[in-house]
């Protein structure tokens, strides 16, 4: 459905040519010559922008204004001011309106602002239709949160294979949540109500980290004053994850192979193995197959673990999820904070949208944690996002093989980016971009973009 606008002024010529520039735009324009008229228009349709005169007879512009934000909060006026009346447009701004227009106006300055508002009221609508599917509950599962169809692809195939003792290999970049699901797997486990145990692999030395998989016995070294079980027994009718697995040693893997094939495990100082029965769940940053290529990983235990294999995608190749995962990060951790915290300002989500993420959900999750413990009301603003987010916004990963990019690539994404901002509004991308119109063409057409006209 084409964007609704209502047009009211008590100048027929006023109405006429605003209504002309913005069904050039393909927007559903209706027109109203009072504001008297303005108002049933607001009682039996719903619009998405409102662009009324301030002075009129009987009923005015703040006499919309009010109506309409008590009608629907997320719509955007913009009023139309003589320059006489400055001042009260700006009391009007006060009041809630998004923006005001000094007559005479121009028709390119007056698309502009509206492809704005347009903008500022699918965020709010958005925002509020994120905070309500949060609160519900949907698009929840065990802490992973998604509507991306990739990533609901991947969590049907781990609940198909949850039910099975099928060991799994994870797969994904750090910060993208492979231990969410390694416990999404267990909890659609036949050993969901076991133990979910986990390690990981490169935070401990190799002698700590075998003591705490394989357990010890009494005076299997000096200080071994108890005997231990290691964490492989107590995962027993449980899921074992063992995060980052290719920081595991050859003789650590060696062990942990013959665990995998045999079923036991022997504790150190132990004389004799014990029967155990785990689940096994691994995940990794590292190809594994390069890592067994250069001799660093075993191809034999390789091959045991990745019977089945699972990638997580960057967050950056998810970012329909941005907004998603913001509020439910927002109503955790105001939750836990105890703040009354419970919406992200449309100026704040599109920096969040804007940003590449090279700390995937992880980095996310602490831009929101910080905006939350620094919040100063209801609602998290730039102000609460670092300053550095703004400056970084715009694709600060490398490509998907790894690669820097050059310079002439990220232009072009930026170009690109500026103009799906403005909704295609060659206008208003040049002067975001600080260059004329014909500048941005040759740009546009360089790259394949200049089909069509605005």
């Amino acid at each position: 459905m084409n964007p609704r606008i209502l047009v009211v002024d008590d100048e027929p010529v006023a109405v006429k040519n605003l209504a002309y520039a913005l069904r050039k735009n393909g927007y559903d324009v209706t027109t109203r010559e009072s504001g008297t008229g303005g108002l049933e228009a607001l009682h039996s349709h719903t619009f998405d922008v409102i662009l009324t005169d301030l002075r009129m007879e009987r009923v005015d512009g703040m006499a919309i204004l009010k109506r309409a934000i008590e009608t629907d909060p997320d719509i955007a006026v913009v009023l139309i001011t003589a320059h006489g009346t400055l001042d009260s447009a700006v009391e009007a701004m006060k009041a809630g309106a998004f923006h005001y227009i000094a007559k005479p106006f121009r028709l390119d300055e007056v698309r502009s602002i509206v492809a704005n508002a347009l903008q500022l009221v699918q965020l709010k609508r958005e925002n509020r239709a994120l905070r309500a599917q949060v609160n519900s509950g949907l698009h929840l599962n065990a802490g992973l949160v998604t509507q991306n169809p990739s990533m609901l692809r991947l969590l049907e195939t781990a609940q198909q294979i949850g039910s099975t003792d099928t060991t799994v290999l994870i797969s994904g970049a750090s910060g993208t949540g492979k231990e969410l699901l390694a416990r999404y797997i267990h909890t659609h486990s036949k050993r969901r109500k076991g133990a979910f145990v986990g390690v990981n692999c490169g935070a401990l030395q190799e002698d700590l980290l075998a003591n705490e998989l394989f357990g010890h016995e009494k005076g299997a070294y000096t200080g071994a004053a108890d005997a231990r079980p290691g964490l492989i027994e107590t995962a027993n009718g449980g899921t074992l994850f063992l995060d980052e697995i290719g920081e595991m040693s050859l003789a650590m893997q060696v062990k942990l192979l013959r665990v995998v094939q045999e079923r036991e495990v022997q504790r150190l100082g132990a004389q004799t193995a014990v029967p155990v029965d785990v689940r096994l769940i691994t995940a990794t940053h590292r190809d594994l197959r390069a890592e067994v290529a250069a001799g660093r990983f075993r191809q034999d235990l390789y091959f045991r673990l990745d019977v089945v294999g699972l990638h997580l995608p960057l967050l950056a190749e998810r970012r329909e999820d941005i907004p998603l995962l913001a509020f439910y990060f927002l109503r955790k951790h105001a939750l836990r904070m105890g703040r009354e915290v419970d919406n992200i300002a449309p100026a704040a989500m599109s920096l969040l949208l804007g940003y590449g993420y090279p700390g995937n959900v992880r980095e996310l999750e602490n831009l929101i944690e910080r905006g939350v413990a620094l919040a100063r009301s209801k609602e998290l603003g730039e102000a609460e996002l670092p300053e550095a987010l703004a400056q970084q916004a715009i694709h600060t990963l490398p490509d998907a093989q790894g690669d820097l990019p050059s310079l002439v690539q990220r232009e072009e994404e930026y170009v690109r980016y500026v103009l799906e901002h403005c909704d295609g509004n060659r206008t208003r991308a040049a002067q975001i971009l600080g260059i004329d119109r014909v500048s941005l063409w040759r740009k546009l057409k360089k790259y394949g973009l200049a089909e069509g006209e605005e």
